[in-house]
């Protein structure tokens, strides 16, 4: 990653003056880990599933509420109240600037200034969620949902349709879906990580699709957005071995046309395709284990909420 990309935490910043400010260095390509990568132990663990879990409650009911007519707002004060009645704290709510009071109205001080990120059609990610924002047939919505509980935070993503889709929508929005347990079949203890951004890759260009460079997934438990840099293409740079105990999503941004994106200037957050043509993404927590992986963030309502 340049210096003067966005950078990959999602924060609006450049790298210089995000993550870059405190590294001259990604990811280390030998076998240890650096100090930044949290492994988890049997104390922490127990604490992350649960918040996966929960996360993954949240999308799967909301999810289940849209349909044509729906406000972007109104997926905002679902994910937001049922946050807080789980006794935790949606975690973009102000992001970066640190927590705010979740039981006052949307008060922050500079941050993302909702508990969701709500992205439609051609909006790529960090999309704002507003009353003005009325979903109609048609449209493919992404719904972004992290809690944070306990110490730790759980994030997780689905593309759906909002009535019934269009040929170009279910592909960008089934590459997308197939990309992500692409990438997820490709995490292995003591593999590589380029290996998952290989898989996405082939998948989606193959179809003609563009995968996004610029926004990626990364470490996440303790810290909401964290080392290892999960790029869904091959990236050399961002490259490192795969070791049990390691958390982090995988969230691949798929496009109907170019995988360029431009960062709206006049909120600092929403990202859009460079060509506004659709894009889609899902994502889950992933755990390494001893044996292969763990999605963490399945919902426990239903065996098939994730399909």
């Amino acid at each position: 990653m340049k210096r003067n990309d966005p950078c990959h935490c999602g924060s609006g910043l450049k790298y210089k003056k995000c993550h870059g400010r405190k590294r001259t260095t990604t990811i280390s390509l030998t076998s240890r880990p650096k100090r930044d990568f949290e492994i988890m132990d049997a104390e922490s663990l127990p604490k992350m599933r649960k918040v996966c879990t929960l996360s993954a409650n949240i999308l799967d009911e909301v999810c289940e509420r849209v349909q044509p007519g729906t406000t972007t707002q109104q997926i905002d004060d679902w994910v937001h109240q049922m946050t807080l009645d789980a006794g935790a704290y949606p975690a973009p709510l102000n992001y970066p600037n640190g927590r705010t009071d979740p039981k006052k109205p949307r008060i922050t001080t500079g941050g993302f200034p909702r508990s969701v990120c709500t992205s439609v059609n051609d909006v790529v990610c960090h999309g704002i969620p507003s009353e003005n924002c009325v979903l109609k047939e048609g449209d493919i919505l992404n719904i972004d949902v992290t809690s944070y509980l306990n110490g730790f935070h759980g994030d997780t993503s689905r593309t759906i349709y909002v009535g019934t889709p269009s040929e170009q929508a279910k592909l960008v929005t089934e590459t997308a879906r197939e990309c992500l347990e692409l990438g997820i079949q490709a995490v292995k203890p003591h593999g590589r990580l380029i290996e998952v951004g290989r898989a996405i890759y082939n998948h989606a260009t193959k179809r003609g699709l563009g995968v996004v460079r610029d926004y990626t997934g990364h470490g996440v438990g303790r810290v909401f957005h964290a080392e290892p840099q999960v790029c869904h293409y091959p990236n050399r740079e961002t490259d490192c071995e795969l070791l049990p105990g390691m958390t982090f999503t995988i969230e691949p941004m798929i496009n109907a046309g170019t995988f360029q994106t431009f960062l709206d200037k006049s909120d600092g957050w929403t990202v859009y395709t460079l060509d506004r043509k659709l894009s889609a993404q899902f994502e889950h927590t992933i755990l390494v284990t001893e044996t292969g992986h763990e999605i963490l963030t399945l919902p426990d309502r239903n065996t098939d909420a994730d399909k």
